[in-house]
């Protein structure tokens, strides 16, 4: 299955609100075929939402998915798409309550379950940018490409994903930013040169 998007910016509220925003608007400006996905962990159900809110509006104004990080109940609130974490409930489980919805999940090893999924973002295949503390070994090229072979759906590589790691990379169907994207001097560069390197 080819998706309708081969590139999702993940959220990183520590850029401050304002900026975030600024910064994903810029990024979906590159067209078609981006996404992105809410990711705060640790913030209170109330702010968890009101950000939610704020990317939907911003999502909605430029036709692009929104995937919800592991809350079931706000991605039905808001009518968005689904992402599924080592902590939350498993694809499987909620295909029945989402619908025709979306859902994404996490692969970081063999054992990976991603039944149900729609895609699955598996990490880190480069040393991660954003998680300085992760001490999980990169994956590499070879190591990505060998898990998303396994998998029953299409995989993203995510993890010091930028254009220049990219092209390491067999043209995967889809890769997942975080810092290479939102602390750009120009998003939609950025943005770009990944939908062209995930181009069939």
């Amino acid at each position: 299955m080819r998706l309708p998007f081969s590139v999702i910016v993940i959220t990183d509220w520590a850029l401050g609100r304002a900026r975030l925003l600024r910064q994903l608007e810029a990024a979906l400006t590159a067209g078609p075929g981006v996404a992105v996905q809410h990711r705060h962990v640790g913030v209170t159900d109330a702010q968890f939402f009101d950000e939610a809110r704020a990317l939907a509006a911003v999502c909605t104004s430029a036709k692009a998915p929104l995937f919800i990080n592991g809350r079931l109940d706000v991605a039905l609130a808001l009518g968005a798409h689904l992402h599924c974490t080592t902590r939350s409930l498993r694809p499987a489980e909620v295909r029945e309550r989402l619908g025709g919805k979306w859902i994404s999940t996490v692969a970081h090893a063999d054992d990976a379950d991603a039944a149900g999924a729609d895609l699955a973002l598996v990490s880190p295949v480069f040393p991660a940018g954003s998680k300085v503390n992760d001490t999980r070994p990169p994956l590499g090229p070879s190591g990505f490409e060998a898990l998303a072979r396994k998998l029953p759906c299409p995989a993203f590589a995510l993890g010091g994903v930028s254009p220049e790691s990219v092209v390491q990379l067999q043209r995967p169907v889809g890769v997942a930013a975080i810092s290479s994207v939102l602390e750009a001097e120009t998003p939609k560069e950025v943005v770009t040169a990944l939908l062209t390197a995930t181009r069939p």
